[in-house]
């Protein structure tokens, strides 16, 4: 566990900084106003001692294969620039020669949680890294074990061995606010105890295409490449956020950045302490696309746009025994009000399997109430084995197609899945595929969401090959690629 005093960092900060009403007048600044801005200067202050001796840099080493000599790094120009150079940076290799093996390194953040060494990271950190190295704040340096990851959230938890390390206590991000101020913490460009201040922008922000569960807590926090798995942290010193990526056309800060809400963290380290993994929960259903609007709404007799479409239900699932049909909204889930698809799908992901909660559904113009009891994700664990396994082979990944891809990039809501990455020398990269194509089909079958893509590879592996059928804005082909 962590300790940290009992008195409340927290200063008062009053909107009193407002040019005028901060004691800026005619006659020169008045007494008051550099009394607020120094008692603000001392929270950041008392914050960044409290925090900097449990915030880590973090070096990850691996073997990349590629087939040809090393050419020039790209990155994904997507509508969120790439996020990072330690996020989407891959190293592309010429075509047609051999494989061979370098060294690739990475370097990123993390904050210790508790005195006997385990580490909050990112995923895309660690996750595929064959050494980690730890380095703390006071120059000692140790070889991190990788306790576990969970790419679908970008969290991961590392471990050092040792005893009474500083650490960082763990907040709640769900008491956080618009406006509120929050500190980042971390190593961007390799720069050792960078502290950067600013506010809350939004919360609750998905369908970005950084992970496949999202709730990001939005800041004007500079975090830059090399910040990402470092803490965001309120006025009391405790960590809200997971610091994982930024919105920049360079790869540089531009005032948008994006961390993994704390309390989504918490359940997702509890899990991969205990069984290094992840397990989530399983309802069965398949949401409608598009959100409930108020044309949607109408047309199913509901008073106003709330809750989430039910577009399918899968037979023999959880919803299916619970009485769940097609064309069911469902407004509530657990007593609480469904907000949207996104968040509706991260929360049954997060209660754990066995629990039995009430849903509230809206049907045939009432409101009825149903108990369901929520399921294992079926076959969760193998079925990501095999199907990463046979899309590695490809050298690509690819993200859902949301609305605001689809539009950005020109293509139709429900036409595929987007390639947000390319293996250096794959056989995805040899065939001409590049970050911002869309794969439409599989095998001449329509791919309608990452999951589809994920299974109909995995079905065709058994075949050794793959038909992909590649589009962009101004052409489209199909790719038979081979598997080993």
């Amino acid at each position: 566990m962590c300790t940290w005093p009992s008195r409340l960092l927290k200063a008062a900060l009053p909107v009193a900084l407002v040019l005028g009403s901060a004691g800026i007048g005619r006659s020169g600044i008045e007494a008051g106003a550099p009394d607020i801005l120094r008692e603000t200067s001392r929270t950041f202050s008392a914050v960044a001692r409290k925090a900097i001796p449990a915030v880590v840099f973090i070096q990850s080493e691996r073997t990349v294969q590629v087939r040809g000599p090393r050419q020039p790094e790209y990155y994904f120009n997507d509508p969120f620039g790439f996020f990072g150079d330690e996020f989407f940076e891959r190293f592309f290799g010429g075509r047609g020669s051999q494989p061979r093996g370098y060294r690739q390194t990475a370097q990123g953040s993390g904050f210790l949680i508790s005195e006997d060494g385990y580490i909050l990271t990112n995923n895309h950190v660690v996750g595929d890294a064959d050494k980690i190295t730890v380095t703390l704040s006071d120059g000692r340096e140790f070889e991190a074990k990788r306790v576990g990851t969970d790419p679908k959230s970008e969290v991961a938890v590392i471990r050092i061995e040792g005893e009474d390390f500083p650490c960082i206590e763990l907040g709640n991000s769900s008491d956080l606010e618009i406006g509120e101020w929050v500190i980042a913490v971390g190593n961007p460009f390799g720069l050792t105890e960078t502290l950067t201040v600013g506010v809350v922008s939004a919360k609750g922000r998905s369908n970005i295409g950084i992970a496949e569960y999202e709730d990001f807590i939005q800041t004007d926090a500079a975090i830059n490449p090399g910040n990402s798995g470092g803490p965001l942290l309120n006025l009391d010193g405790r960590a809200v956020g997971i610091n994982t990526a930024i919105y920049s056309q360079s790869g540089g800060y531009m005032g948008i950045g994006f961390a993994i809400p704390i309390d989504m963290a918490k359940l997702i380290k509890d899990q991969l302490i205990a069984g290094g993994s992840v397990t989530r929960g399983y309802l069965g259903i398949q949401l409608n696309r598009g959100e409930v609007d108020e044309d949607l709404a109408a047309s199913f007799g509901l008073d106003e746009a709330r809750g989430v479409l039910v577009a399918e239900v899968v037979p023999d699932s959880p919803a299916a025994e619970a009485g769940l049909r097609n064309g069911d909204i469902i407004l509530e889930l657990a007593g609480e009000p469904v907000e949207n698809n996104s968040t509706f799908r991260n929360r049954v992901a997060m209660i754990a399997p066995g629990t039995t909660v009430g849903l509230t559904v809206f049907r045939d113009g009432e409101e009825i109430e149903l108990d369901v009891a929520i399921g294992t994700y079926p076959g969760e664990e193998a079925a990501d084995e095999d199907a990463a396994a046979a899309v590695e082979e490809l050298g690509l990944e690819v993200r859902d197609l949301t609305a605001d891809l689809a539009q950005r990039f020109g293509y139709g809501l429900n036409d595929g899945v987007l390639v947000v990455r390319v293996e250096p020398g794959s056989r995805a990269f040899e065939a001409g595929i590049q970050p911002g194509h869309l794969i439409a089909s599989v095998n001449r079958e329509p791919v309608t969401d990452v999951d589809a893509f994920y299974r109909m590879v995995r079905a065709a592996a058994g075949a050794g090959r793959v038909l992909l059928r590649v589009e962009s804005r101004n052409y489209s082909w199909y790719a038979l690629i081979r598997l080993d």
